[in-house]
């Protein structure tokens, strides 16, 4: 049986495969991480920090709504699934046989259990439920903090820059960078006990 899968229904449907992507472009990503364990300048990290937000300013005025921002990651979203969709298409002629639908998922799975072994198809599960728990928790509370100004958010990472360079010289080792994280998560724990703890009760004043 040979059906085919064209159009909103093929890339509806792809969107259940995005582990076959992930694992697909495993091999290409290596060199990033590699450059990722490379000493990182000031001018890097801040454009890092910074570049998401200048690509979803879509009237350049210096800042990012709520709705520019939605409409770069719903842009974002379908640039992927359109790339998926022509790695799929290996004929080229606009539709998804079964046979082309199957076969990058069955040689994705092969991958992760030769790269990671046999636990890696139960952590990409946990992996793909955690990035859609970030998303539901962007969507409860994340526009509260929009409209976003770009040169106050580089004068943040400005900032958050200088804290992690320890030693001052202008650059980010890895072992700063873990430092910071660390740092940063011992910071979010106390935060978050003392949001936790009960609210002391006014002292009972003395009877007369």
């Amino acid at each position: 049986m040979n059906k085919t899968l064209g159009g909103v229904a093929a890339i509806a449907v792809l969107t259940v495969f995005s582990g076959v992507a992930v694992a697909q472009t495993a091999a290409p990503q290596r060199p990033a991480r590699a450059a990722m364990a490379q000493p990182v300048s000031q001018a890097d990290f801040v454009q890092r920090r910074v570049e998401r937000l200048r690509a979803a300013d879509a009237n350049h005025d210096g800042t990012v709504t709520a709705e520019e921002m939605r409409a770069a990651g719903q842009a974002k979203r379908a640039e992927r699934r359109a790339a998926l969709f022509e790695r799929l298409d290996a004929n080229k002629d606009g539709s998804i046989s079964r046979t082309e639908f199957e076969a990058p998922r069955a040689e994705g799975q092969q991958a992760q259990r030769a790269h990671r072994g046999p636990r890696a198809e139960h952590a990409g599960r946990g992996h793909r439920g955690g990035m859609h728990r970030g998303a539901e928790r962007m969507g409860r509370g994340g526009e509260g903090r929009f409209p976003i100004v770009i040169a106050e958010a580089e004068r943040k990472a400005t900032e958050a820059f200088m804290r992690l360079d320890a030693d001052r010289d202008g650059t980010l080792t890895v072992e700063e960078r873990r430092a910071g994280m660390q740092a940063r998560r011992a910071d979010m724990r106390q935060k978050r006990i003392e949001r936790r703890a009960p609210a002391a009760s006014p002292s009972t004043p003395a009877s007369e």
